[in-house]
């Protein structure tokens, strides 16, 4: 994709219906966030995307009209949302929009998040959260900030040094925490979580308890997420051999893959590969 001067990457819009601009984090948020997006509609409509279940929990800033969104579900007239923050949910996201949308969007780690709202992510979970209940008055004052910005370059500074700060002033992830999260992540979700509270010492509650905290699911559901989402990147390049995708990752045989795709993405594998 074309690249702007400010470095941003500018997805190329379907008949200009958009405008997307992406900002990878720099080295004073690495590890904590993935990255930034601006994104505004150009043309009335009603617009529908859906999310598979990830690793993001973002934070959504909007100056413009609210998004309509459904978990696991089409949104309904009173699933509206603006600027927010949302967890970690283990099933697909129905997003709906109607042409007038125009937010700024920033993607943590799950760790990363837990840091910068410094709140157990569990609160998080599931749901989305207005932006004036996780961050205050700071978070208003960031939105009038960012809506008043001439452009997105400058957006993207208010953003990131505002991100900035307050990891600064965070406490540090607990070792242990850290450890087992990036093995999880590393191992493809293809490691035991017995094997995690041995190695730790712990009990497998305690240890569900420090990531119900940290990261907002049990081990095993991130492991659910985090083994999709290698046969989700595998699908991308085996032309739909799904046999070989669930022994590659671990799924007992092909029809557990399935299930779990219906699960996390909320349809068939096939139809995924097809979109």
């Amino acid at each position: 994709m074309p690249t702007s001067e400010d470095g941003s990457r500018h997805d190329s819009p379907e008949l200009d219906r958009f405008e997307m601009v992406r900002r990878a984090p720099s080295h004073r948020l690495q590890g904590a966030v993935t990255d930034m997006c601006g994104f505004r509609e150009n043309m009335p409509g009603h617009f529908r995307a859906i999310e598979y279940a990830s690793l993001t929990v973002p934070l959504v800033i909007s100056f413009a009209e609210p998004f309509a969104i459904g978990l696991g579900r089409n949104p309904s007239d009173n699933d509206r949302f603006a600027s927010f923050a949302a967890g970690l949910y283990a099933g697909p996201v129905v997003i709906e929009s109607f042409g007038g949308a125009c937010c700024v969007q920033i993607n943590f780690t799950p760790l990363g998040a837990r840091r910068f709202f410094g709140r157990p992510m569990s609160e998080l979970t599931d749901r989305m959260v207005g932006l004036d209940d996780v961050l205050g008055v700071e978070g208003i004052a960031l939105r009038e900030r960012l809506g008043n910005a001439p452009d997105w370059s400058s957006r993207f500074a208010i953003a990131e040094a505002f991100v900035a700060d307050r990891l600064a002033t965070a406490d540090r992830t607990q070792a242990e925490m850290v450890w087992a999260y990036e093995t999880i992540v590393s191992t493809r979700g293809r490691t035991r979580i017995s094997t995690l509270a041995e190695k730790l010492g712990w009990s497998r509650k305690h240890l569900a308890g420090k990531f119900s905290d940290a990261v907002g699911t049990g081990p095993k559901t991130l492991s659910r997420i985090v083994r999709f989402n290698h046969a989700l990147g595998l699908s991308r390049h085996a032309n739909g051999d799904w046999a070989d995708i669930a022994a590659d990752c671990g799924y007992a045989d092909q029809a557990h893959l399935v299930r779990e795709f219906r699960d996390l993405a909320g349809v068939t594998p096939t139809t995924v590969a097809a979109r």
